[in-house]
């Protein structure tokens, strides 16, 4: 199955409650810095399980588009949630067949760079397709947070017979997931065997979730208007790397995974006069609140309540900072911290431009299926989830 066309539905599962995708001339909520944003949110786990079995190649590109959209319109939720990411993959022949064809490829982190790694990564292999093993493991396997107003979603698509796993029945991982507190969402692509779409319906349903069928060929054709910010977003994303100082025996590989990311998503195919959308998405998220690198980075670690630089073992220091006297070293912090936050403000202030520009051209284009973005449906759906569990989502005026 299309990765594009499961991780695309990250979203619907996180928020499957509801209904109506946002028409494309709807006006929405400019992205905000978060420089100042203590983490006090409740916290959001989520998983996706994507089905990369061969049997609908390619794309990989938009589904990680879809990772920044999501981070994106969860980040408008105030105070700002903790989000953590986990990334299951299943139905590879690659994959051992004791384990069912299901590979943990990412546990439960905040460190949003490596869930994109990892889905530039993933390639399809044709395999067997075993839903109920790949959701039972995500329950099992991930330390799911254990605060009761915690919004807690597995997200499995595919686009085979949901019941192809003959030795753990769905009905004991439905079980499962409703003790745990865990809603399980499915999507399916449909690819003319329509017998199939019961039965994936049914198995969300079971686990307090709900079910969205997508049509491959439409969920390919993705909504991209071109603007004079795209260039400045994208230039601002390189320039907040610049703020960023390493720790840590890992500090100097994760900066670096920084920059890769980012080349990855520059290098995204696009269609001829497409904006590079993924690029641009992931420098709007990496200005946003729910981009946070406490365990590498110095200038976010420096927002929690007890850091103290001195606590910080010299060896631990990057060599920029080993350069400093002891007494310079938290000034040098701060102001790094005033330069991030200045060009948060610069990138958000970029993007809500962007999205009106966006918005006036959606606006002139037919109100077909096939013109509205299957992401602004998504984006809907997330808003909606959040605010039955009592998120803030800044949509509650209109």
């Amino acid at each position: 199955m299309s990765l594009s066309l499961r991780f695309a539905a990250i979203a619907v599962a996180l928020a499957i409650g509801v209904a109506l995708p946002l028409r494309a001339d709807e006006p929405r909520p400019a992205p905000q810095p978060a420089a100042v944003q203590p983490a006090e949110g409740k916290p959001i786990d989520l998983v996706i399980c994507l089905d990369v079995s061969g049997s609908m190649d390619g794309l990989i590109d938009s589904a990680k588009l879809q990772l920044w959209n999501v981070v994106n319109e969860l980040a408008r939720i105030k105070p700002t949630p903790n989000l953590r990411v986990g990334l299951y993959t299943y139905g590879a022949t690659r994959y051992a067949p004791e384990k069912g064809w299901v590979n943990k490829d990412v546990d439960l982190t905040e460190d949003l760079d490596g869930v994109y790694k990892a889905l530039s990564g993933l390639k399809t292999g044709g395999g067997e397709e075993y839903v109920a093993r790949v959701t039972r493991a995500a329950l099992e396997e991930q330390k799911w947070t254990a605060e009761r107003d915690a919004l807690k979603v597995i997200f499995v698509c595919g686009n085979e017979p949901v019941n192809q796993d003959k030795q753990v029945p769905l009905d004991d991982v439905a079980a499962q997931a409703k003790k745990a507190g865990v809603v399980v969402n499915t999507i399916y692509c449909k690819w003319g065997h329509d017998q199939e779409v019961a039965g994936w319906a049914a198995f969300s349903e079971s686990c307090g979730g709900r079910h969205v069928n997508i049509d491959q060929n439409k969920a390919g054709r993705q909504v991209t208007v071109k603007t004079e910010y795209d260039d400045q977003i994208i230039k601002l994303s390189a320039d907040l790397n610049m703020t960023y100082v390493a720790y840590g025996k890992d500090g100097k590989a994760r900066a670096e995974n920084q920059a890769a990311q980012d080349k990855n998503a520059k290098d995204a195919p696009v269609a001829p006069g497409a904006a590079p959308t993924a690029a641009i998405e992931r420098g709007v998220s990496k200005a946003g609140g729910l981009y946070r690198n406490a365990t590498w980075d110095l200038v976010d670690k420096m927002k929690e309540k007890d850091f103290d630089i001195t606590k910080i073992k010299e060896e631990d220091l990057c060599d920029e900072m080993k350069k400093l006297k002891p007494e310079e070293r938290l000034p040098y912090l701060k102001k790094k911290a005033e330069e991030r936050a200045e060009l948060q403000k610069k990138v958000a202030d970029l993007a809500a431009k962007r999205q009106a520009k966006i918005d006036e051209e959606l606006a002139k284009r037919p109100k077909t299926d096939a013109d509205k973005a299957l992401d602004e449906a998504f984006k809907a759906v997330i808003r909606d989830q959040a605010k039955a569990k009592g998120f803030a989502t800044g949509s509650e005026k209109k």
